[in-house]
């Protein structure tokens, strides 16, 4: 039989009334990765919710299983791609995608490029809606993709306004916007700008994708604008004074 522990686990002083205790336990494991500190050790996810690490193994396993949590091969463990695929639909019930994807579409019309909407997933980032450039040079990220936050003008920016030091993020900060060359592909480059909600909380990222040939000054307005047509739409306010 299991151990009963000689105190109670964060789980269990949360419970559900009427749930199930495991379903409890495996929910408290998922919930630490909300603040964004992942990935995590074997002993620092014991510790941080009370539990055997014989019980947090278990746990791991099913949920691995799954694809909620991904062992990586240090042996921590972090936020699987079944995640994304959640949030994806997450979003869409909030009919996000109604209002993200007009904003896109005049994007592209305005600049003849690609233009996406990023989203933060761990230690990644989450095309969450796209439009293509009718242009046959472009680049072929599709929605549902994962990529590097620490490469790429979207990343960049989600880091940025998670609070990342340096003097790029500073700079991003400044201007609402990032403009990089060859950051995540040497032939590509991008601008990218936050969008935020009703509280004032980034929700994601309007970025712009194009080969470094035809990157041109006027990007960079029609993104922030964008990224602020985006911001009033969900409520929010946009903190820098956009101008034609």
């Amino acid at each position: 039989m299991p151990r009963r522990a000689a105190f109670p686990s964060i789980a269990d002083e949360h419970a559900a009334p009427g749930g199930a205790a495991a379903v409890d336990r495996a929910v408290t494991l998922l919930s630490l990765f909300a603040g964004g500190s992942g990935p995590y050790t074997l002993s620092a996810l014991a510790e941080q919710t009370k539990l055997y690490k014989s019980t947090v193994l278990r746990l791991l396993a099913s949920l691995e299983h799954s694809g909620l949590v991904l062992r990586q091969a240090d042996g921590r463990y972090a936020l699987g791609p079944m995640i994304a695929r959640l949030y994806a639909s997450y979003a869409a019930s909030f009919s996000l995608e109604s209002v993200v994807m007009p904003v896109l579409r005049q994007l592209v019309e305005r600049t003849t490029e690609s233009a996406a909407f990023h989203v933060r997933q761990g230690e990644h980032r989450l095309c969450l809606y796209r439009v293509d450039s009718t242009q046959p040079v472009r680049d072929h990220i599709k929605v549902g993709d994962l990529m590097p936050l620490t490469q790429g003008a979207g990343g960049r920016v989600l880091m940025a306004f998670a609070g990342t030091p340096g003097a790029m993020y500073e700079r991003i900060r400044r201007d609402h916007l990032a403009v990089l060359c060859g950051d995540r592909v040497p032939e590509l480059a991008g601008v990218s700008s936050p969008v935020f909600d009703a509280a004032g909380m980034l929700v994601g990222a309007v970025t712009l994708t194009m080969p470094k040939e035809r990157l041109s000054p006027s990007h960079g307005p029609h993104v922030v604008r964008s990224a602020a047509d985006l911001t009033a739409k969900l409520g929010g306010r946009f903190p820098r004074t956009v101008t034609e």
